[in-house]
């Protein structure tokens, strides 16, 4: 969907501006952060949560990239009327659904202890519209104080660009000591990727984590 009522400069934030939100929301990923997030255990929970735009998510996800559960609510209904987000209702409804999708995430991964079973919580900081990344910026915040874990700041279309390499078969416990040969059936590097969300259209090769080399985008938002 199209953003409706506001405009970019107000509501959005591209990656040059990635590090307002993180000061406003009071997230940062520290060396030592970094050092223990690398010495995670393959199977160390992970719990992600996206409120970029129109959708509440959270998912438990394996340091491998297996999901183990997931949550969300859909805001199609409640912006059909106006043909896009509108970035005021958009925002009510994360912060009205945000405890419940959350709570349903962990249930489903049958996390009862935050602070044992889940090793960091990860949370879209942008690109997205400022108001709506806010409300799951303050969750993950909330959860890393009260439960000691540290937070991942996640880069919107960087996350989009990764999921190619999200395992496919169904989790278990034993899951990172049966991985198959191919590599669970995931996108090796490197690999050329399509994002199309928003204003965000960009054709990627994509070398590793955080390497990555733009082969074309549009002029605007057009697709």
């Amino acid at each position: 969907m199209t953003t409706r009522g506001t405009s970019e400069s107000e509501d959005e934030i591209g990656v040059k501006d990635k590090k307002a939100i993180l000061s406003d929301g009071g997230v940062f990923e520290t060396e030592d952060d970094k050092l223990r997030l690398k010495s995670l255990p393959e199977n160390a929970f992970i719990l992600g949560i996206e409120t970029s735009c129109d959708d509440t998510a959270a998912a438990i996800v394996t340091k491998s990239g297996h999901v183990v559960s997931q949550a969300i609510r859909s805001q199609v209904s409640i912006h059909e009327e106006w043909g896009g987000v509108v970035p005021t209702l958009a925002k009510e409804a994360h912060q009205i659904a945000i405890d419940d999708v959350v709570k349903e995430c962990l249930s489903k991964a049958k996390v009862t202890d935050i602070g044992r079973q889940v090793s960091a919580v990860a949370v879209t900081v942008g690109p997205g519209l400022s108001m709506c990344l806010r409300v799951g910026v303050r969750k993950a915040q909330k959860i890393s104080g009260e439960h000691g874990i540290p937070i991942v700041p996640v880069h919107h279309m960087e996350a989009h660009c990764l999921v190619a390499r999200v395992k496919e078969e169904e989790w278990n416990a034993n899951s990172e000591e049966e991985e198959e040969e191919e590599n669970g059936g995931v996108a090796k590097f490197p690999f050329v990727a399509l994002l199309v969300s928003g204003g965000h259209n960009v054709l990627l090769k994509v070398e590793g984590v955080g390497r990555y080399t733009i082969l074309g985008q549009t002029l605007d938002d057009a697709i």
